[in-house]
């Protein structure tokens, strides 16, 4: 991270961990955003970043324990669930003293999740776009793109790249990939269709 910091001093860094310990070292180390993958599973992080006045991402898990598989997941509403709980940890962060600027939200897919779950979520990232929180989405590789394609992690891209399209449109702020330059592309393509983007080089049929 201190490598990182003085190479890019400029740049946005964030770390993903559950741990209270290594999101403290992290941050005193220069990263500037602490993605809690597990939802809370260390109560003490939250704590941490209140102390450190670091940014903080809340997740949703349905209550799974850190570094398991989901198994028999289910959910009445596993779009309500997701709302009503990261909302709520969001809410609990700016009470603790958790900057609100640097609050994101992230319905966590695959986390605690089976993959009809990951797509319904997915048909209503405008629900969750609607709570004004800034939505977080890391569809990279995810093992919900791989199931709906019958594709193993390397030959995700296309299913990755599509979703991030459809979760862009309906407002999501940030991206979470692998694929750094594919992703941008997508993004500023998406950003042009919707009006809030110039083309770079808009020449054909203008003169």
């Amino acid at each position: 991270v201190e490598a990182v910091r003085a190479a890019v001093p400029d740049v946005v860094i964030s770390i993903d961990t559950w741990r209270a310990g290594v999101a403290e070292q992290a941050v005193r180390a220069g990263a500037d955003l602490v993605n809690d993958t597990w939802a809370g599973a260390d109560p003490e992080l939250a704590d941490v970043a209140a102390s450190l006045g670091c940014g903080m991402v809340c997740s949703h898990t349905g209550g799974a324990v850190p570094r398991t598989r989901p198994h028999r997941v289910h959910y009445d509403d596993v779009v309500a669930d997701v709302i009503s709980t990261v909302t709520a940890k969001a809410e609990r962060l700016v009470a603790l003293g958790v900057p609100r600027e640097g609050i994101l939200v992230d319905p966590t897919h695959d986390f605690g999740k089976n993959t009809w779950h990951g797509l319904e979520l997915l048909r209503c990232v405008d629900e969750l776009v609607a709570t004004g929180w800034p939505v977080l989405m890391a569809l990279s590789r995810k093992d919900f793109v791989g199931e709906t394609l019958d594709l193993p992690p390397d030959e995700r891209l296309e299913g990755t790249l599509a979703a991030t399209a459809l979760a862009a449109a309906a407002g999501s702020a940030m991206f979470r990939t692998h694929d750094v330059v594919a992703t941008r592309r997508v993004l500023e393509m998406v950003a042009s269709i919707q009006g809030e983007r110039v083309p770079r080089r808009a020449v054909r049929g203008l003169a």
